[in-house]
């Protein structure tokens, strides 16, 4: 049994060195942490030998020990520490965000507004995935202030993503059976490979890494100096977007086949007849054929979001049963955490680091709303614009025009609670949100994953009928 010291010895040493990837993503504190008080200038990053601290020392995003910066060739200011205060508001934005994927996993099946849009178009719970990335982003820069050794940085940026894609796998890859089974396991033949804690590991790696590596030396005295600072950051942006914008529209989806078990262990077989380029319809676009291709078919997710189109579902837009006249693609495996999309998801994740520069270079908190606004609005008049012309928003596909309407109310919405919290000191009627933001993957893990109903309704009284969640009525 370990010791109460080895115990806080391995807080304080070993496991802040190796701390479990997901506080990282979805952390209680270490992240909302505003660095430093005052406008940090490149020209003292120089100074310290290019030297910007490290999460090791930080606790992603704690202030460093008294008396010096970390990384930093003078001592801080003796009024410094003290200056330092919790950015509340990015607590306050995650707990709102999972207060709002409860209610969407739970009341989204009765009311269609709160549930995911059946293709193209945005609903609530459409803003759900990108707000926990833009989140991300936004820790990211106060995580990565100061990062001494790039390469260990990485090396344990890599290892943190590995983790959280490892518990991604053991949540969603079908090992648990839902809350109304007592069973779990999975077969490998058919464990879904991508999911949602997945791809916020990849765009985390991703962002990390250019957080670690893509910094300019430039000064940051004004807004328009942040573009140029970070402007390799945002040259990845721009690639992405292109690349997927082209593979999406310019690769060629041929005809492609599935199978469905059926009763009494029999096998259909259905055909999609494709043959066709740019098509973002359900059946036939290049985010599926890609997935299917690198992930094979039978590690896709198999109750696709496209089950409750007009061409598949009687009581459209809820479920329900197939129309007689439905096309044979209705049944198919479609992921919608899957790869290629996931590059969209990237470039949410790089959006919030720009969000989360402006916390760290800008004091004043006009210049900080300024700076937020300007970019949130005008990512929400292309994107509209972008819809017009026909490239339609889509969360499926993960398509531009979504990223920048998603990334734009997050930034305005990141904005208002700043303003509300941080600002105006509007605190105690955001503590229950503040708590769920410090406690944000516990709440996953436990309610939205279903692990705490499941694990109550395992203790039951002569039959697994008469069990407590029988009672409130989740597990009748």
């Amino acid at each position: 049994m370990m010791g109460w010291g080895q115990a806080r010895a391995v807080r304080t040493g070993i496991a802040r060195r190796s701390a479990f990837v997901v506080d990282l993503v979805l952390p209680a504190e270490e992240d909302s942490c505003i660095i430093g008080h005052g406008r940090v200038r490149a020209r003292q990053e120089r100074r310290s030998g290019g030297r910007s601290g490290a999460p090791d020392d930080l606790e992603f995003g704690a202030p460093a020990a008294k008396g010096a910066a970390v990384g930093s060739a003078a001592p801080a200011p003796a009024a410094l520490p003290a200056a330092r205060q919790r950015l509340v508001s990015l607590d306050v934005f995650r707990g709102i965000t999972v207060l709002l994927m409860i209610i969407v996993d739970d009341a989204g099946a009765f009311l269609p507004a709160l549930n995911h849009s059946p293709w193209d178009g945005l609903t609530i719970a459409d803003f759900v995935m990108p707000f926990f990335l833009f989140i991300v982003g936004v820790s990211l820069t106060l995580s990565y202030k100061r990062v001494p050794d790039k390469s260990e940085a990485t090396k344990k940026a890599v290892l943190r993503a590995l983790k959280l894609f490892c518990l991604g796998l053991v949540l969603q890859g079908g090992f648990f059976h839902g809350v109304h089974s007592l069973s779990f396991g999975v077969d490998l033949t058919e464990i879904r490979l991508m999911g949602i804690l997945q791809r916020i590991a990849i765009a985390y790696l991703l962002a990390a890494i250019c957080e670690i590596w893509l910094k300019g030396d430039d000064d940051v005295d004004y807004g328009t100096d942040l573009l140029r600072k970070y402007r390799y950051q945002l040259f990845v942006g721009m690639v992405l977007s292109t690349v997927y914008t082209v593979l999406l529209y310019g690769m060629y989806v041929p005809d492609w086949e599935y199978q469905i078990s059926g009763p009494g262990s029999t096998v259909k077989s259905f055909s999609v007849k494709c043959g066709v380029r740019g098509n973002t319809g359900p059946a036939c676009n290049a985010v599926g054929m890609v997935d299917r291709t690198i992930l094979g078919i039978d590690h896709l997710y198999r109750r696709p979001v496209y089950a409750r189109t007009k061409q598949c579902s009687i009581n459209y837009p809820e479920n329900g049963p197939l129309p007689p006249d439905a096309p044979s693609w209705c049944q198919a495996p479609f992921d919608p955490e899957g790869l290629l999309s996931s590059v969209m998801a990237i470039v949410t994740c790089l959006i919030g680091l720009q969000f989360g520069h402006i916390i760290v270079h800008f004091e004043k908190h006009r210049g900080r709303i300024i700076n937020w606004l300007t970019p949130s609005f005008s990512m929400l008049a292309l994107a509209f614009l972008l819809d017009f012309v026909g490239l339609r928003m889509n969360k499926p596909l993960y398509t531009v025009s979504y990223t920048l309407a998603t990334a734009g109310a997050a930034g305005l919405l990141f904005t208002g609670i700043y303003a509300l919290v941080d600002v105006h000191g509007f605190r105690k009627p955001t503590i229950p949100m503040e708590w769920m933001g410090k406690h944000a993957l516990m709440i996953y893990v436990l309610v939205a994953c279903n692990i705490l109903p499941m694990f109550i309704r395992g203790i039951y009284w002569r039959d697994p009928k008469n069990n407590l969640l029988k009672f409130i009525g989740i597990g009748a």
